[in-house]
């Protein structure tokens, strides 16, 4: 990801359609038209959307997760504060979320981003299939504060995660998974996740030791 300090122009239509899965989030990513050989994250939230927490910490997991994007150097600690902002406004019952201009302002190189798309699409099907709303007590009302909350934890720890191999994105598989169960109302998926967390928070302690 590089800064930017150019104005972009705004997404095709401004309408953003919240994503109720792995393939469609991908399939927004695919579709983001903005001139330039570069995209910004300012414009694909503006088609995901800022009032939902789960398509935008899916979109977090994603991005993290992804070999081509998330090993870049700065991502996993932009990443991290990009999730804690998002989940103290949450906290704070905020239905819109606000990010800082250096954040939106962060670019990928479209090409880039296309071959991440490409890479993920297959399994994005495959996980798609298994989705399903089941164990919601888990993720409806106040237990998405739980997710919130773990997922905050994931984001402080993921600037450590840059000195340690692939940590980082075995936690944007955390976030991914996070924002899957509460797309889906996914009780299972959130279980698996807060599993997740454990693993993540105990590789660090056991690199650091």
């Amino acid at each position: 990801m590089t800064d930017s300090t150019q104005s972009q122009p705004d997404p095709t239509d401004g309408v953003a359609r919240e994503p109720d899965g792995l393939v469609s989030l991908l399939q927004l990513l695919a579709n983001v038209r903005e001139e330039g050989a570069s995209v910004r994250l300012g414009t694909v939230l503006d088609l995901v959307g800022r009032r939902s927490f789960g398509p935008m910490l899916l979109l977090a997991g994603l991005i993290t997760v992804a070999p081509l994007i998330g090993d870049i150097p700065g991502v996993p600690t932009l990443i991290g504060i990009f999730v804690f902002l998002i989940a103290l406004q949450l906290m704070l019952g905020r239905d819109h979320f606000w990010l800082p201009g250096f954040l939106l302002e962060r670019e990928i190189r479209r090409q880039t981003l296309h071959k991440a798309v490409v890479w993920m699409m297959p399994t994005a099907r495959f996980i798609d299939r298994f989705l399903r709303p089941r164990l919601t007590f888990l993720v409806n009302g106040g237990a998405s504060y739980g997710a919130a909350l773990l997922a905050m934890l994931v984001a402080l720890l993921m600037p450590m995660m840059e000195f340690i191999p692939f940590s980082a994105n075995a936690a944007g598989l955390t976030l991914t998974v996070f924002g899957l169960a509460l797309i889906a109302r996914d009780g299972l998926l959130a279980l698996i996740a807060f599993a997740l967390t454990g693993l993540s928070l105990g590789v660090i302690v056991w690199a650091f030791l």
